[in-house]
């Protein structure tokens, strides 16, 4: 820490609540053509994300950082489903509180409106920067160029918004990022539509909590992220009976994830169900080599209908490897 809990008190006048300091960069954003809205952090802290990003389908966005006031998250995400913009949520929150000079917020509505506080007892270098539609904050940081190089970087980033948004962590950490260094990593990013449950508007919602590269990781689990999504909707064009669409996207996951054995054994699955065997045969035996155990659960599907109860074929299919 900083300074001691005791330290803190006297400095900000709190003695009856302990401040957790969440001194990092982040990001909060909408797009304006998807109206996804979503939030991205790296901090040298451990699992920063569990406290300093929120996000509710179409509704908006929050990081909640510096000395941190958890609530702002949930408190601020309430008052924009109940109609108040990004400014008026952060105002009404702000005027119930007494220790405003150490936070630092951010917030983006769903109609792409955005609001931020940097109080002047954050640590420098802090900074803030807003755009259409995303608004930028730091504090602590080794350099005070960290929001404007966020800022552009995120500007001229193509891609989604996940991508678009690691890239406005990465030109952070660019610059130096957390003056004490790197530890962990999170992003956000649901669906548009109010009212959507959240397990059917996340696109992504990840944590890296302790790692010495945390962005390269995150990165690296937005692209398994990515993968494994092509695999779900393999298994929904299944469930609806699309065959050819289901194979294309176990294909996409395949091609994402080439050294992943599970795409490669339900893709297998897939073919042996509708009857190309022969088809299914190579990629079963790649799926065994890499993984033994695929052995095992092939003989259990017949009785959950993924595969027809068929001893002759299920012979075949568990001999592959001695061809």
């Amino acid at each position: 820490l900083i300074m001691s809990q005791s330290a803190l008190s006297e400095t900000y006048k709190r003695p009856d609540l302990a401040m957790r300091p969440a001194h990092t960069f982040s990001i909060v954003a909408r797009d304006p053509e998807t109206g996804e809205l979503g939030a991205a952090v790296q901090s040298h802290w451990f699992s920063v994300g569990s406290d300093v990003i929120w996000a509710e389908p179409g509704v908006g966005a929050v990081a909640t950082q510096s000395f941190i006031e958890v609530s702002y998250g949930p408190k601020g995400l309430d008052l924009m489903r109940d109609g108040n913009s990004a400014k008026e949520a952060l105002a009404t929150l702000l005027a119930q509180d007494e220790y405003t000079n150490v936070r630092q917020v951010g917030m983006v509505d769903a109609k792409g409106g955005v609001a931020v506080h940097t109080g002047d007892k954050a640590i420098v270098h802090f900074c803030n920067e807003t755009g259409d539609n995303f608004t930028v904050q730091a504090n602590m940081m080794h350099h005070g160029t960290v929001c404007t190089a966020m800022k552009a970087a995120f500007e001229n980033a193509e891609g989604d918004l996940a991508e678009r948004m690691m890239q406005a962590l990465e030109a952070a950490q660019g610059e130096g990022g957390d003056v004490r260094g790197k530890q962990s990593a999170s992003i956000i990013v649901v669906g548009g539509e109010k009212g959507t449950p959240y397990w059917e508007a996340k696109r992504f919602d990840l944590r890296v909590e302790d790692s010495p590269e945390p962005l390269k990781e995150l990165r690296r689990l937005i692209h398994v992220s990515r993968a494994y999504s092509k695999m779900t909707e393999g298994d929904n064009y299944m469930t609806e009976g699309k065959v050819e669409e289901a194979l294309a996207s176990y294909i996409a996951a395949e091609e994402m994830l080439p050294d992943n054995h599970e795409a490669i054994f339900w893709h297998a699955a897939t073919l042996a169900a509708i009857g190309r065997v022969d088809e299914s045969l190579p990629l079963f035996a790649k799926a065994y080599q890499m993984q033994p155990t695929w052995k095992v659960l092939v003989q259990r599907l017949p009785a959950s209908d993924l595969l027809p109860d068929d001893p002759e074929l299920m012979a075949k299919i568990l001999s592959v490897m001695e061809n």
